[in-house]
């Protein structure tokens, strides 16, 4: 049997094995793919099997590729592969729903703390040699803020939601949550209520909630009107949860105090993102998930994957095969 990675370098750098996979078949791994139906169709060619993280897959090269019989994302996200063409040809696509709770809950926290502390502005500032030469014995650039007692509300409160929650917590914060379904294990950690009074209550909002129709945008010029002066906006979901020109306005008029930001709307980042040249705005490169120890979680999850599908009995399948 073939199997094809399409674009596995940023799963495995270098720092991961492929034998998980290797053992089932004859495996051919590209780093990094073009994301040009006629290259994609090439390099899957005659293989049964490919592993994709964000290459496309769409419906040319399904008809380009009539060999193929199995898809397995490495990430959560699948919107990369037309699932609907995948079951017209009965071709299972599964994915890996959850590898990287604890790391994007962590990353999440740490976003936060960074605003709230500017560790790395003040760690540059002590290595260029402003604290040798400073005649008082400590020194800040920057507002400090502490946590505890403040309210953070969490959009979306699924397990990585609830995993940011249970850390905002500890800190002796208060918890506000909203999400699709109210369950034990969130009543545990946070008061669920409506979105409005999230808004309107909480000097942090987090965005845990997935991408759909329903929250494309959900932080835009009207739901940032009902937030609270000077609130702070944490987002490593999904970029297009947010309306970037209005929250870029929001931080240059000060109605949000920052934002820390994991992803972005068209990643890589484009040059003139709104949100480069806003104030206060931190942004990391779609990392939040990247601990060796969740993409060893991926690796395994995706092995089994194949198993269960060569079994007869493919798991974590989301297009209905």
């Amino acid at each position: 049997m073939k199997i094809v990675v399409l674009d596995g370098y940023t799963e495995n750098p270098g720092d991961l094995s492929w034998e998980p996979l290797k053992k089932f078949g004859d495996l051919t791994v590209y780093d990094r793919t073009p994301y040009e139906d006629a290259v994609i169709a090439e390099r899957i060619g005659d293989a049964e099997v490919v592993f994709t993280n964000k290459c496309p897959i769409r419906r040319p090269v399904f008809d380009a590729c009539p060999k193929l019989r199995y898809i397995s994302v490495l990430a959560t996200g699948y919107n990369i592969v037309d699932v609907q063409c995948a079951a017209e040809k009965g071709i299972p696509v599964s994915n890996i729903p959850t590898y990287g709770t604890a790391a994007v809950g962590q990353f999440a926290i740490a976003l936060l703390l960074e605003i709230c502390h500017h560790v790395a502005h003040h760690s540059a500032a002590v290595h260029e040699g402003r604290w040798e030469s400073n005649p008082d014995w400590c020194f800040w650039d920057y507002p400090l803020i502490e946590l505890a007692g403040k309210t953070i509300g969490i959009i979306g409160f699924g397990k990585i939601g609830q995993t940011t929650g249970r850390i905002a917590k500890a800190m002796g914060m208060r918890v506000l949550a909203t999400g699709s379904r109210e369950t034990d294990s969130g009543r545990e950690i946070a008061e669920y209520t409506d979105l409005d009074t999230l808004l309107a209550c909480s000097d942090v909002i987090a965005l845990h909630c997935p991408l759909f129709p329903s929250t494309q945008g959900i932080i835009n010029r009207g739901t940032i009107a009902k937030m609270k002066d000077g609130v702070i906006l944490i987002n490593n979901s999904r970029g297009q949860l947010v309306v970037e020109q209005d929250l870029a306005d929001a931080l240059n008029s000060g109605k949000v105090l920052a934002a820390g930001l994991d992803v972005v709307s068209t990643e890589p980042i484009r040059g003139d993102n709104p949100l480069l040249t806003a104030k206060n705005c931190f942004i990391t490169p779609h990392i939040s998930w990247a601990p060796k120890e969740a993409r060893e979680r991926i690796m395994d999850i995706s092995a089994r994957n194949l198993a269960a599908w060569l079994s007869g009995s493919p798991v974590n399948v989301v297009n209905g095969l």
